[in-house]
């Protein structure tokens, strides 16, 4: 009877010892993992460090390259031979008469204003895109080199046309009062408001006489501000 106590004491202390083993090995065991899973995890990172540098370095080159062409190129535009000033100042000439350019010189300004509304007005009160059409085309025929209609530029693309009871110029709503800018030779642009003319008829058979025109010595006429396209001409090859 007493072996038997002995040996169930001995198989007791084995079964703790062999738990006690089992357990500091699957702890072991997992300390392991868990080391090799942050060295991939670490490695991993460090892949994708390199391949973002690699990256990096090939697009700091390219804007290294980018920079030098630019520098070059401004040498070049810059450079003071006398081609290169020749066909700037042509391109100053080709802005400027396409309207692509702030201008100023001496001209005259006219303030064209819709009739007081009262209960019995219509559409003869109102200023039309009609009314501002003949009076641009006018100011053309008397040499005007620049126009501009409530600060937007008259170029050869441009439009007035009348949008329900708006009136649209290069596609920007306008509205009373008018303010015509005009650069050029003062007397000529003054023929507009002579007897015959259409300003006369709108202040004679409409009565728009609230019309003002002034001359100004220092006139500024802003550029053009929108996209210059053409659909239909073409270079003559």
């Amino acid at each position: 009877m007493k072996k038997k106590h002995e040996i169930a004491i001995i198989l007791g202390i084995t079964c703790i010892l062999l738990t006690f083993s089992i357990m500091v090995q699957l702890r072991t065991t997992n300390n392991l993992i868990s080391i090799a899973g942050n060295t991939y995890r670490e490695n991993d990172l460090r892949d994708e460090v390199l391949r973002w540098k690699e990256k990096y370095d090939v697009i700091y080159e390219q804007l290294q390259l980018s920079e030098k062409q630019l520098e070059e190129e401004r040498k070049v535009s810059t450079s003071s031979d006398d081609s290169s000033l020749e066909k700037q100042e042509e391109l100053k000439r080709i802005n400027t008469y396409l309207g692509l350019t702030d201008v100023q010189g001496e001209g005259m300004i006219i303030t064209l204003y819709d009739n007081t509304p009262s209960t019995f007005s219509t559409s003869n009160d109102l200023i039309h895109d009609d009314d501002l059409r003949r009076i641009v085309n006018e100011l053309k025929n008397n040499g005007v080199e620049a126009i501009s209609i409530n600060g937007e530029r008259i170029v050869p693309s441009t439009t007035i046309t009348c949008a329900g009871t708006v009136i649209l110029v290069n596609g920007e709503i306008i509205g009373s009062p008018f303010v015509i800018k005009a650069i050029g030779d003062q007397s000529r642009i003054n023929n507009i408001m002579r007897p015959g003319g259409y300003i006369y008829m709108l202040q004679e058979q409409y009565g728009f006489n609230n019309i003002e025109a002034k001359k100004s010595d220092h006139l500024v006429i802003e550029k053009f501000n929108g996209a210059l396209t053409n659909r239909y001409i073409k270079n003559v090859k």
